[in-house]
């Protein structure tokens, strides 16, 4: 097998067997080239100690990013390839990192310490493919294997739990059962891993390919981070519009979505606070009556609690906040809402309550229609340089000073001009602004 190699990584490796070490490309970027993707960046393993690697490379600008473990990262095209020496990892008392790395001369010895199989390739124009414990062939049949023994590959690093659903979710590969059975068995250790690593991962998750088959089998893995799921399972929402129970309706609605990081993220916890709000009306029927304000707030404690950042916080909220919007074709409507939302965060909003509605009954798809006439609207509104914000009026806050008003008087008399022109009550003339100010001074 040949594998593609670009040019200023083939120069790394070739300078590094200069020197009269081994050097490989090796994991993902190995995984990918296989599989006929390209890859995203390229890791080499090599013979060369850390300081061996420097004297290879001194024309290089060569950065001590994990020293400790055998890492440098140089710096080629001005791409950075991180370069780790060949090695044996010691004890892994916290779940995360080995206490000690002994370094070794074997390559057999660094790839029996990566954690599944499609990650333990590595790959030389002059050696071929080293494929020692059958990655390849587990990327023919599709299946995620552990190298070695599974519970102790996620007793030395327990986001490895999570990296396993996530190739699942990128991929499309089925875990193996051996390595199934480890997850549910070490869900818990997930608690010892810093937020900040899980949010990263799940981000991931969510954005690949086939999330719901993940988020819907291994939904036991995800209460272990975010207890508000359990609830979700297996809850009926007795709704002509609904095929699903809210978890299911949600693990769909991820997949059905647009693969939008920021749309991704708000679907996966945009009914979370149904179950809170149920209830069931005389003929039976089920109702979720402010669920979406309940799963905003509930969404925002979430991600607070697993340190994303603010923004992406805020960002979520108000997706969830609006995705309970019913499409309407009507101007008037679609320019309050790109008022309140703002231009581009209106348009993640419509992927999101198109997502949302694919995942319902079937007639519910004349929804995503209407939905994809509302983004026609307000592409249009924008482009003719519609109203939509208090600076877009055409008076300023120096007008209503000047007649009269005071603080924070002047800002609550903008907004009322904006939603009144919003609202078609008034046109956006100053003249007729004025007018109206005036009216309101006395």
């Amino acid at each position: 097998m040949e594998i593609f190699i670009p040019r200023n990584i083939m120069e790394i490796i070739e300078k590094l067997e200069a020197g009269g070490f081994e050097a490989y490309i090796v994991g993902g970027c190995v995984r990918d080239s296989i599989l006929g993707n390209t890859p995203k960046d390229y890791d080499i393993t090599t013979s060369a100690k850390p300081e061996e690697v420097r004297s290879c490379l001194s024309e290089y600008t060569v950065i001590d990013t994990g020293i400790k473990h055998g890492t440098v990262t140089v710096v080629s095209d001005g791409e950075n390839v991180e370069i780790t020496t060949f090695r044996v990892d010691g004890k892994y008392s916290d779940h995360r990192r080995p206490d000690e790395v002994n370094f070794s001369e074997s390559l057999s010895d660094d790839l029996s310490r990566r954690d599944f199989t499609v990650n333990a390739m590595a790959y030389n124009p002059k050696t071929g493919l080293i494929d020692i414990f059958g990655g390849q062939n587990d990327l023919f049949r599709r299946k995620l294997s552990c190298v070695g023994d599974p519970e102790k590959r996620f007793d030395e690093d327990a986001l490895r739990i999570m990296r396993a659903l996530r190739f699942s979710s990128e991929l499309g590969f089925e875990i193996d059962e051996a390595a199934s059975a480890a997850i549910f068995n070490m869900k818990d250790l997930l608690k010892e891993v810093a937020a900040e690593r899980i949010s990263k991962e799940l981000v991931l998750l969510l954005n690949g390919k086939y999330p719901h088959k993940v988020l819907s089998a291994y939904h036991e893995v995800f209460e272990v981070l975010i207890p508000e799921i359990t609830p979700c399972v297996g809850f009926e929402q007795h709704s002509r519009y609904h095929a699903y129970d809210v978890w299911e309706h949600i693990a769909y609605a991820v997949e059905f979505s647009k693969a939008v990081p920021e749309v991704r993220l708000a679907l996966f916890l945009h009914d979370i606070g149904k179950p809170r709000c149920f209830t069931l009306d005389e003929n039976g029927r089920g109702h979720f009556k402010g669920h979406e304000n309940i799963s905003a707030e509930m969404a925002s404690r979430i991600l607070k609690r697993l340190k994303f950042p603010s923004k992406t916080i805020a960002l979520t909220e108000k997706l969830i906040k609006f995705h309970y919007v019913t499409p309407v074709d009507d101007d008037k409507v679609v320019r309050k809402l790109l008022s309140r939302v703002g231009k581009e965060d209106f348009f993640l909003l419509m992927e999101v309550m198109k997502g949302d509605n694919k995942a319902k009954c079937s007639f519910c798809f004349e929804r995503v229609r209407a939905i994809e006439d509302m983004q026609k609207r307000a592409l249009k509104l924008i482009d003719e340089g519609e109203c939509l914000k208090v600076t877009d009026l055409a008076v300023s806050g120096s007008d209503v000073k000047e007649m009269g008003f005071e603080g924070a008087e002047i800002g609550r008399i903008l907004e009322k001009l904006l939603e009144d022109v919003i609202n078609e009550r008034l046109e956006n003339k100053r003249e007729i602004l004025m007018q109206e100010l005036a009216k309101l001074s006395h």
